[in-house]
Formats: structure tokens, C-alpha cells, sequence
């Protein structure tokens, strides 16, 4: 008996996710059909030009933002950024450097220096705890 292998398919919502890209900005035709995991390869090796120009210039969906602008998603909000936002916009915030993203910023940077130090002493535990046992 033959195995049957069917082609994985994932909504656009998901594919747009994965291809870090807003779904409302891309064409019609992906918006409205199924994309399989073979076109979704094909997408991140050789992107068509529409999807070189959203990732170029968005609109970007908010997990791109908020990593453009070094803080977290929920920065963002506090941070009154609820839409997505073009490149020409996050370099505009980048410039003008407003009191809350300087906050979230550091914010961030201080979430991420202490998921090292907790890592870094995770590390050293684990290293003395599987040591050789004389």
C-alpha cells in the first residue's frame, strides 16, 4: 500500500506571520487563498518583488516594529503604537527619540541584561552540578 503524503498548507495569517509581513498589505491573491510549505520556501529563498518592497518599506506588523525599535510588543502599546507602522515612520521615531521609546528602550535593555545574568548563572550551575564525580 502506497503511503500518501499530502502538501502542508497554512492560512495566510500564518504565512504572513512567518514571512514577518502585515497580511493586510499583501496582494489579494495571498490574502484570500491557502499557501503550501513548498511556496512558502520559495517565498523566503527567492521573495517576489511585492514582498521585498513590505519587508523594504511595510507597513510592518508589530513584532517588526518593535524589534526595528530595540523594545517589546507591550512597549509598543504603552507606547501608543497600536497600528503598523511604514519604515519612514520607525526611522522618524528612531530620530526624534520620544520620552516613552527612550523608557521601553531601556526597559529592554535592562529585561535582556538580566535573561543573561540568569542564563549565565544557570550555566554555572549546570556545570557544577554535572561535573566528574570523584
Amino acid at each position: 500500500m502506497k503511503s500518501h503524503q499530502s502538501t502542508q498548507t497554512m492560512k495566510p495569517a500564518t504565512a504572513a506571520k512567518k514571512l514577518g509581513v502585515y497580511l493586510e498589505a499583501t496582494p489579494a491573491e495571498f490574502q484570500t487563498g491557502v499557501v503550501s510549505r513548498a511556496e512558502l520556501n520559495e517565498f523566503q529563498a527567492d521573495p517576489p518583488e511585492w514582498l521585498r518592497e513590505l519587508r523594504r518599506n511595510g507597513p510592518h506588523p508589530r513584532p517588526v516594529v518593535a524589534a526595528k525599535l530595540g523594545v517589546s510588543i507591550s512597549g509598543l502599546a504603552r507606547g501608543g503604537v497600536t497600528d503598523p507602522l511604514t519604515t519612514e515612520q520607525i526611522e522618524t521615531l528612531l530620530s526624534n527619540r520620544p520620552e516613552w521609546l527612550e523608557k521601553e528602550r531601556a526597559t529592554q535593555a535592562e529585561v535582556r541584561k538580566e535573561a543573561a545574568r540568569i542564563k549565565k548563572k544557570k550555566a554555572e550551575l549546570d556545570e557544577r552540578t554535572s561535573g566528574p564525580h570523584a
